[in-house]
Parts: C-alpha cells; structure tokens; sequence
C-alpha cells in the first residue's frame, strides 16, 4: 500500500552542496531530496559544476543550479547568483550543508527573505567558528544526538538544533554474495570486512594492526578494505605490503555493490576515531553482519551494544583485537548478533525514509511559524 501523503500543503526546498567528492554526507542528501520528492515536496540543490552530487542528481532528474564556490570573486558573485535562484523559485526553506555553500547561500536567502535557512551539521569534530551555525542560518540540524549536544555546548540555542537521522535505504537482499568467487576463498575462510571512505580518521591502521597478529595464528581469516581516498589508500596500501600479508588483506577500492560485498563478510569492524553517526554499520546490519567499532561520537546511537555490535573505547587496539577474536571464534555468537541486526534496521524504525521525511517536515514546519515571531 502506498504510503499517504501529507494534507499540508507542499513545501519548496533547495539544498546547496559545496562538496564536489560523493560520501557519507552526500548520500545523505541525495536520500533525502529522493525521499522527501516521493512524499510531493519541491526539490532542487545548488552544486558545483563538477560535484559528483550533481552528476547523481541530474541523474535522478532533479534540477541542479551550478555555480564554483571556491575564491573570494565566487563567494561575491555566488551570493548573487543564489539570490536570483531563491526570489524566482520561491522557495520554503534553504538546507545548507558545508561552511562554504552556507558562507554563499545563506546570506543569500537572508537578502531574499527565504522564510527558513537550516545548516545541517554532518560532521562529529569540534565547531571553531559559530557564524555558519547561528549568525547565518536560522536554525540547524544534526545527524546525532551527540552532534547537537556538542552545537549547544557551543553556544546555539537548543531550541534552534534538532536531531534528524539519516535515512537507511534497505538493499535488494543478497541471496549469494560473489565475494569469496572473486577473491578465491573457500566458505571455511573467515572475512572480516570494512567500508569506508579512506581518510586518516577511520582508523585503517589501527585495523590493520589489530588484525595482524589474529592472522598469524588463523590461516583461515583473511580482512577485506573497500574505500578509496588519497593519500590514506597508497598510504595504508604501503602499510600492508610491509606487512607481508598481500595475499590475505585484499584492498579494493571504490565498490557500487557494497550490499553484494557486505553479505559476504563475517565481521564487519571499523576502528574509527570520530563519527557523527555512522550510516555504514546500520548497512552492515541489514546485511545480517556483526560489527565491531570504537565507541566514539554517534555509533552507540546507530548501534545496539553488545547485541549487534561490540564497541571498544578508542585506542585500545589489544581491546579491539580481543573483540574481533571473540567473534571470529564463535559463528553461533556472529549469527545470533547478525539476526539482532536485521531485527533493528526495519522500515519503520528510527531509520527509515519514512521517520525521515516525517521528522523533516515536522522541525521545518515548526521552525517556520517560530523563526519570525
């Protein structure tokens, strides 16, 4: 059964991107302009050029308005270019997402009189500056609890902050993952496996070193990387073949079909140091995967401790290791927490398209009779 649209009426929204890459923070916003088009919200984005976003979104046939954002000459031009996008589209509410599109944007929607301008926060590191967070905006969203505790101990009102999860798009199931095919591997080898952009901050060589001596003493167990990202990928690349265990850490780079690789693993594990929520384990539950991570930022929030998840404090890498190995031990111990995964990640829970959209509509809507008063 369809679902049934709200009787208000429907919202005009533009978001702006300044990012030109495609991660975690873009997927977001890709899912949400999809998600909240589908419940008959207006949605156009303002992009780079050669963003990556406004290739998907093009794609996915949405109106995408170009402009560079880097330099002093585009922050001018480009606060008057977004100003003629706002007056002739309309629109209900600006969603900014990065420093430099909101430095541009919303001044922009302040001169056009843009009834709601809304900064989302993604990110879990510290806030310097608040001018992106509560001088320029009215209002700003964050992707954890633990992201809006830090914007208020910041500074920013708390009745201006609300939390809104990112939304889990459940994979078609995978019957048969391909992995073990592709890499050659029997069903008797265990793979642990992580995904993630390749940045020094998710920890790969903390993985790395957690893993190496389980390895030595487990012919079987092999540790499968999927994520690419100059220069952490030829650094941890490097790593691994001083290392002497090519033939069992297999690095792959920029993956489409993670639900095909994620079904094949046995462990998922990310040694992350900060985390604003962590959308990558909630995808390793759908897949029926136990996870192994550090406590830090948002993960206890996307997570259920000790039931589909072991989390260990950030840094004990003896600690991480003692997780994995309980784990790669014990397949009853690894399918009762895969199950209790699944069990977490329906579509009507926190994560869902369907809590999304509902959440965005209600704070955009209370914030825009409250903003102006």
């Amino acid at each position: 059964m369809p679902e049934q649209k709200s009787s208000l009426k429907p919202l005009r929204i533009i978001h702006s991107e300044a990012a030109t890459n495609f991660g975690g923070q873009e997927f977001r916003i890709f899912k949400e302009m999809v998600a909240m088009r589908e419940q008959g919200h207006h949605m156009e984005a303002i992009c780079q050029p050669d963003a990556l976003l406004t290739e998907r979104l093009r794609a996915a046939g949405f109106v995408v308005h170009t402009m560079y954002m880097d330099g002093a000459v585009n922050v001018v031009s480009g606060i008057f270019k977004v100003w003629r996008i706002l007056r002739q589209g309309k629109f209900d509410v600006l969603n900014t997402h990065s420093r430099q599109d909101t430095i541009i944007a919303a001044p922009a929607g302040r001169l056009a009189a843009t009834p709601l301008i809304v900064r989302t926060r993604h990110l879990s590191s510290k806030v310097n500056s608040l001018l992106t967070y509560s001088w320029l905006p009215h209002c700003v969203t964050t992707v954890s609890d633990y992201v809006r505790k830090h914007l208020i101990d910041r500074g920013v009102h708390p009745g201006r902050v609300e939390t809104i999860y990112s939304p889990l798009v459940l994979p078609d199931r995978v019957e048969h993952s391909s992995l073990r095919e592709e890499l050659g591997l029997n069903s008797t080898d265990t793979i642990v496996g992580c995904v993630a952009v390749m940045r020094p901050n998710k920890g790969h060589h903390d993985l790395i070193d957690a893993m190496l001596p389980l390895m030595k003493t487990r012919d079987h167990l092999h540790l499968v990387i999927v994520g690419a990202g100059s220069p952490t990928f030829e650094q941890v690349q490097a790593y691994v073949e001083q290392s002497g265990m090519q033939s069992r850490i297999h690095m792959l780079g920029i993956r489409r079909d993670i639900a095909n690789l994620m079904s094949g693993f046995d462990v998922f594990a990310l040694a992350t140091k900060e985390e604003a929520s962590g959308t990558v384990f909630l995808e390793a539950a759908t897949c029926a995967v136990p996870i192994v991570s550090n406590a830090v930022g948002g993960v206890p929030e996307v997570v259920a401790r000790d039931q589909n998840c072991l989390l260990v404090q950030p840094g004990d890498i003896e600690g991480f290791r003692n997780a994995l190995a309980r784990l790669i031990d014990d397949p009853a111990l690894r399918l009762k927490m895969g199950r209790y995964g699944l069990e977490i990640t329906g579509p009507e829970g926190k994560f869902s398209t369907k809590t999304l959209v509902g959440r965005t509509e209600s704070v955009y809507r209370r914030w825009m009779s409250e903003v102006h008063k």
